[in-house]
């Protein structure tokens, strides 16, 4: 660890350290300011979605802080099988408002500003929560994909500060979060085909609530309490253009090309190759939703197309049994068809079309190469 770092961590504790044992005895003035903090979306993983942050700032204070309930450790034990089963915990940090436009001005993300427009009395609530959240085991929870992360966290606190469900959703209760979620994976192919399959039933459910930050900026400018707008005008902090990341790998090509070979060639190590990576997906989507506390991950009807049964057809092609290879083979074609039928109003139909036209050449090239090996007598 460099001696910068471990400043800038000496600080970092310093500063929250005063913060939770003096943040009750600040007494906000007429001036302070609070807002909501949208940061927009970026190019890494983590990031897709974007951000939400509460800032107050009251100059006669000395006083400009950003809470957000987004933080977790790497280092925590076990860290990508805690993510995957739904136990992770992430926390609230307060970080300096200079420090927080610094890493989104060195990511190159834009950044939006909503003060909102009431009472001191609520500021002053509001700050005295945020303090009280950080200097407790409140600032500890357990992460939810849709139901309680930055965002909701966020609305959840605000909504508590003002003694009523003022914020709710705005926009989008027309849409299931699958339709929500699939546009912020433009440009992201695999991460799109990724979600698109592991996620089950929960995600085609019709969005009752704001869990994206962008959800939340939007919702707010439509947002009244006590008969007036909730938020003023929002300001822009930073602006960035966006630009898509270039990749000659993680586009629809590749994923085309890909099955399109597998196809053409008509090797039957490739065709075995596929049945074996899609049976043993199959086998994860239909186990994980047993072992996650991930509610998106359970009742995956993508188990249909990515089917643990092709693992059998697998094991019947290489021995040889007839029999068996045409069962199989027939069973899968009815799940597809099933899948199909369910899939109709999806939207993520497109996205995994190809593999349904991949494993049903496939089946049916199995059973081709079955009735040229049964002889015919006249």
């Amino acid at each position: 660890m460099s001696c910068s770092s471990l400043k800038n961590i000496i600080v970092f504790l310093f500063f929250i350290g005063t913060l939770s044992s003096f943040g009750q005895n600040i007494q906000l003035t007429k001036n302070a300011q609070a807002s909501v903090i949208t940061c927009d979306t970026g190019n890494e993983s983590y990031s897709l979605f974007g951000h939400t942050a509460i800032r107050i700032s009251d100059a006669e204070n000395n006083l400009d802080v950003v809470y957000n309930y987004g933080a977790f450790d790497f280092r925590t034990p076990n860290f990508v099988a805690k993510f995957a089963k739904g136990d992770l915990q992430y926390f609230a940090v307060a970080n300096t408002f200079s420090d927080f436009m610094s890493q989104y001005t060195y990511e190159q993300r834009s950044v939006f500003e909503q003060e909102l427009n009431i009472p001191l009395a609520y500021k002053q609530k509001l700050f005295d929560n945020l303090t009280a959240v950080l200097a407790s085991s409140e600032s500890y929870y357990t992460y939810k994909f849709i139901d309680k992360n930055c965002t909701s966290m966020v609305v959840d606190m605000l909504n508590k500060t003002l003694e009523s469900k003022a914020i709710v959703s705005k926009i989008d209760t027309d849409k299931t979060y699958r339709s929500i979620l699939f546009p912020y994976f433009d440009n992201f192919f695999y991460e799109k085909l990724g979600t698109s399959i592991i996620f089950g039933t929960k995600v085609d459910e019709y969005s009752n609530h704001i869990f994206l930050p962008l959800q939340l900026l939007q919702s707010l400018e439509q947002t009244q309490f006590k008969n007036q707008p909730l938020c003023k005008e929002s300001k822009t902090l930073l602006k960035f253009e966006k630009q898509a990341p270039a990749s000659w790998w993680n586009n629809v090509y590749s994923y085309l090309i890909f099955l399109g070979l597998i196809l053409i060639l008509n090797k039957k190590y490739l065709d075995n190759f596929y049945l074996l990576l899609m049976g043993l997906l199959g086998i994860f989507f239909a186990t994980v939703g047993f072992y996650s506390f991930h509610q998106e991950l359970a009742n995956n009807y993508n188990v249909l197309l990515f089917n643990p049964s092709l693992l059998l057809l697998l094991y019947y092609s290489v021995k040889k049994i007839d029999k068996w290879i045409i069962n199989l083979a027939v069973f899968n074609f009815l799940c597809l068809l099933v899948y199909l039928i369910i899939m109709i109003n999806k939207a993520h139909l497109f996205i995994v079309l190809p593999l349904v036209v991949a494993s049903s050449f496939i089946m049916a090239r199995l059973i081709y190469k079955i009735s040229k090996r049964i002889p015919v007598i006249i």
